[in-house]
Order: structure tokens, then C-alpha cells, then sequence
């Protein structure tokens, strides 16, 4: 007998995220549980920052990088943004007040705006700071995200470790910079910003630590993992929840998916005594502190409400 997601209806999260190695089946998952929280009408957003987003043809339905209404359930919203749209925003936000602070004591283009946005962290903070604000706005009463693989995941929570190293290399360049022109100060009249450099940088800090915070809050905050009964998989859902242990961000939830149930044919009772294994593995190392949730392998792809709503029926089994 397998637990399912039925806990989570009273318990009023504002953000859902949905992480796991490549190929598991995140997206379906996403998409089954937005599904059936707009279905009880809480107003959702499916957002999926996968670099390869499948999204649209999950619903059969074009969504790209703007929030887009599924028509086939009421109330239910989905959007695929790209890291390009990610730095965009960045830069409109920060762009501006940075080249006015570089350009201030150094002769440069504009162009060097994009330089600093490839830092590292950058996209990763800005992706979790737009997702917050999303939650924040009060525009959805549930966001659920659809994370890119794992590798991906894992940085968020190093992002305050990631700044402060950047922190540390601006400084340096900054002060190298403002000591060499300092020194032309008496024949070079410099403009001065209003913010230095490095309080910007620090800004991205603070707010780097804020969203750590926030993906960590048990009352706002629901980070399930999506796995496969496979060695691979296995592996991955170890790490993963291995580095959220050390971060202190608690999961809850672990979806086993593709699980062969019926084996009529030597093919399929090889693969379900390969699959039982591994079952057996997470189950006797998480069982006792999470609940394990199998969703059967499908005999067709999952595309369409129809299917997606499927699969929400075994997610919320009660």
C-alpha cells in the first residue's frame, strides 16, 4: 500500500517545487498537481524553469515565457520561462543603477552589464527571486514549480556561499579599479553613483540569503522530490535530499514514478523485480520520515487533461 499527497490540501502551501534528476517525470507531476489544486479552486500557476520545458506539450497547448491560461481548467495558469527571459529582468532591474556606478570612474559599454550578469548565482537567484515574487504578489493562491534537473536545484541552496565568494572577487576588482583612479582624482573630475558597487553586490546577498530563507519556511514552502525505481535515480534522490539535510530544508514527499505494477510477460517481470529493489532501498531509508508515493507506469505518454488528471487521481488517492 502506497501514501499519497492528500495531506497537502489543508495545508494551505503558497509554493510547491517539484525537483528530481532529468527524465523522472517532474513535469507530469507538476502538472497532475497543479491540475488538481485548480480543480479545488485555488488559482495555480505551473511554472517550469527546465531549460528543455515540455510544458506546452504536456497540455497540447503553445505557453512560452507568459502566463498563459490552460482553458480546459478553470483557473489554472502556466508559464515556461528561459534563463535568456531570467537575465532580461535581471538587467532591467539592476542594469541601470550598475553601469551608472561603473561608468562613474571607468570608460566602458554598456555591454559590461552583461558581463557581470554570467557571475556565478546570478541566473539561479534571480530565477528564485522572480518565483518570489510570484508567491509574495498574491496573484496565485499556489505556485508549483517545476525545477530544472537536479544539478540545477542543488545550487539554489549553496546561493549564499556562491555570493559570498562573488562578493569577495568584486571587491577586489572594485578596489583595484578605485585605487588606480583615485590617484587621478586631482587631474580627473569623477562622478560619483548612488550606490557603490559593492553595495549592490551586497543587496544581491541579502537577497540571496532572504530566498533560502523562504524555500526553507514549512508553512510557505513544499519541495518534493520525483524519482525512478532505478540506480540512477536512486543515486540522485540521495543527493539531493543528502544536501537538503545540511541545509535544514525538510521533505516530505518523495514520488516514485514508472512503477511497473502488473507484470504479465518476462520482459516486464524482470523490470518489476529490478524496480521492487530499489523500492525496498527507499523505503527502508526514507520510509520512516517521508511519505513514498508510486505512480504506475503509464501505457500511454501523458498529454492532455484527460491523462494529466490521471495521474492527480493516484498522487491524491486518499
Amino acid at each position: 500500500m502506497t501514501d499519497s499527497l492528500a495531506d497537502l490540501e489543508s495545508k494551505n502551501k503558497q509554493l510547491v517545487m517539484i525537483g528530481g534528476k532529468g527524465g523522472v517525470g517532474k513535469t507530469t507531476c507538476a502538472t497532475a498537481i497543479a491540475v488538481y489544486f485548480a480543480r479545488l479552486g485555488r488559482k495555480t500557476l505551473v511554472l517550469s524553469s527546465d531549460p528543455t520545458p515540455s510544458l506546452s506539450d504536456i497540455f497540447e497547448l503553445e505557453i512560452g515565457d507568459r502566463q498563459t491560461p490552460i482553458m480546459a481548467v478553470e483557473g489554472l495558469y502556466g508559464i515556461e520561462i528561459s534563463s535568456d527571459v531570467v537575465l532580461n529582468m535581471w538587467r532591467e532591474r539592476f542594469g541601470p543603477e550598475i553601469y551608472e556606478v561603473i561608468s562613474s570612474f571607468a570608460n566602458v559599454d554598456y555591454d559590461f552589464v552583461d558581463y557581470i550578469g554570467t557571475a556565478p548565482g546570478i541566473e539561479e537567484e534571480y530565477m528564485l527571486s522572480y518565483i518570489m515574487g510570484l508567491v509574495e504578489s498574491k496573484e496565485f493562491d499556489l505556485v508549483v514549480w517545476d525545477t530544472a534537473p537536479a544539478g540545477h536545484t542543488l545550487r539554489l541552496l549553496h546561493l549564499p556561499q556562491i555570493f559570498l565568494k562573488h562578493l569577495e572577487a568584486a571587491t577586489k576588482f572594485y578596489m583595484n579599479i578605485y585605487s588606480y583612479f583615485e590617484k587621478l582624482r586631482e587631474t580627473v573630475k569623477l562622478q560619483k553613483g548612488k550606490r557603490t558597487l559593492l553595495e549592490i553586490i551586497s543587496s544581491w546577498e541579502t537577497l540571496a540569503l532572504k530566498i533560502v530563507d523562504f524555500i526553507r519556511d514549512q508553512e510557505k514552502s513544499e519541495f518534493i522530490v520525483v524519482t525512478i525505481p532505478e540506480a540512477l535515480g536512486v543515486k540522485q534522490t540521495e543527493r539531493i535530499i543528502s544536501d537538503f539535510d545540511q541545509y535544514e530544508l525538510i521533505v516530505n514527499h518523495m514520488i516514485i514514478n514508472n512503477v511497473v505494477k502488473e507484470a504479465d510477460c518476462p520482459f516486464h517481470r524482470a523490470r518489476k523485480a529490478m524496480q521492487t529493489e530499489y523500492i525496498k532501498i527507499l523505503e527502508d531509508r526514507y520510509g520512516d520520515r517521508m511519505r513514498l508515493i508510486q505512480v504506475p507506469l503509464a501505457p500511454l505518454e501523458i498529454k492532455g487533461v484527460e491523462r494529466i488528471e490521471q495521474i492527480s487521481g493516484v498522487l491524491f488517492s486518499k
